[in-house]
Formats: C-alpha cells, sequence, structure tokens
C-alpha cells in the first residue's frame, strides 16, 4: 500500500498578504446585523431590550434558596457538634422558618439593576459605598458575635444563635468586594486572639 499521489491539488504557500479591503469580514457583518451587542447583553445577563434576565425576584430566590441549604447544612453540623439527636421536623421546620426571612433580606439589600419596592433609590454614587459598609458591619458583628457566644454560651445557645450567625457572616462576607472582606475577617480573627477565647 504505497502512497497515492493526486496530480490535481498543487502544494503552495497560502496567501498571507490580509483581507481584500474590498470585502467585508466576518465581523463587519457580525456588526452590521448587530449580533456583537445581542451576544454582548447575552454574556451580562441581559435581554435585547436591556433588563435582566432573571429578575430582581428571581435571583433572589436563587441567592436565597443557596442561603437556606446553608443554614440547614449550619443547624445540622452545630446538632453533631453537641451530639445532640437530630429531630429532623424541628430542624426541617427551622430551615422553612428562616427561607422567608432570607427572601425579603437579600431582596432588599443585595445590589440589582433594578430598584427593591422596599428602599428607596439611593444615588449611585453613594449607594456602593452604604452597601459595603453595611456588609462590612454586619460581617464583623455577625463573626465577633458568633466567635463570642461559642466561647461564653451553653450549648443550647450556640445551637439556636449559630446556624442564623453563621449564614449572615457568610452572606456578608460574600456580598463584600475582597477588600472589604479581608479587611473583616482580619478583625474577627484580632477579636478572636486579643479577646481571649478559642476556636478550638
Amino acid at each position: 500500500m504505497g502512497k497515492r499521489k493526486d496530480a490535481k491539488i498543487k502544494l503552495a504557500q497560502p496567501d498571507r498578504s490580509g483581507p481584500d479591503p474590498s470585502q467585508e469580514t466576518l465581523l463587519e457583518i457580525a456588526e452590521k446585523r448587530g449580533l456583537l451587542k445581542a451576544q454582548q447583553a447575552a454574556e451580562e445577563g441581559l435581554d435585547e431590550s436591556g433588563e435582566p434576565l432573571v429578575g430582581r425576584l428571581g435571583e433572589s430566590l436563587l441567592w436565597s434558596t443557596s442561603l437556606t441549604m446553608l443554614h440547614f447544612t449550619l443547624d445540622v453540623l452545630v446538632a453533631n457538634q453537641y451530639a445532640v439527636a437530630i429531630k429532623w421536623p424541628a430542624l426541617v421546620a427551622r430551615t422553612a422558618q428562616a427561607f422567608p426571612i432570607i427572601l425579603l433580606l437579600f431582596y432588599s439589600f443585595h445590589p440589582h439593576p433594578s430598584p427593591p419596592m422596599f428602599l428607596p433609590r439611593l444615588s449611585t454614587r453613594i449607594q456602593p459605598l452604604l452597601h459595603q459598609l453595611l456588609f462590612f458591619v454586619s460581617s464583623v458583628a455577625a463573626g465577633c458575635y458568633l466567635i463570642y457566644i461559642t466561647n461564653m454560651h451553653g450549648y443550647y445557645a450556640v445551637m439556636k444563635q449559630a446556624p442564623p450567625l453563621g449564614s449572615l457572616w457568610i452572606w456578608s462576607v460574600i456580598e463584600l468586594d475582597i477588600f472589604w472582606a479581608t479587611g473583616s475577617l482580619i478583625f474577627c480573627v484580632l477579636f478572636l486572639k486579643y479577646g481571649g477565647y478559642s476556636f478550638l
């Protein structure tokens, strides 16, 4: 089985002179038809009219479901830590009670292009800074108080307060920019160290 020679195809170097200026490129054709703007809007999560694909309520439902699952997980972990028998109906009831509260908080305080119904719309210059300050204070307060109760209170108080505080702390850190989040975590570590508390 030798090599088959095809005399019809000549070997040659490709034309490297560039595109012919008289012919349109694919990018120019896509730009004329508005396909590039549609792709950019899709990447930003917007539809053709510039509105978000998932509205404020949809985004709040998705995030609140995740944070409620975190609350449920922390509740199970705290019960296991203190070797308490888990009463599943009570645990599910506490999780179901936490969901609407988490949903309301997330809907009200998470930044979104459309304003919340419950809170007044603030100036676009001051709103990001207030958002960071609010969640920085919330993160530091929840983290430090969680450290305090785990060291100073009995197991029953810790079991009742740790899941909501832990969820609030994690959500607050998620909402912060990296600079603010790092600062809040450093503040909590300093509170742990200089307050004479232990984490084990």
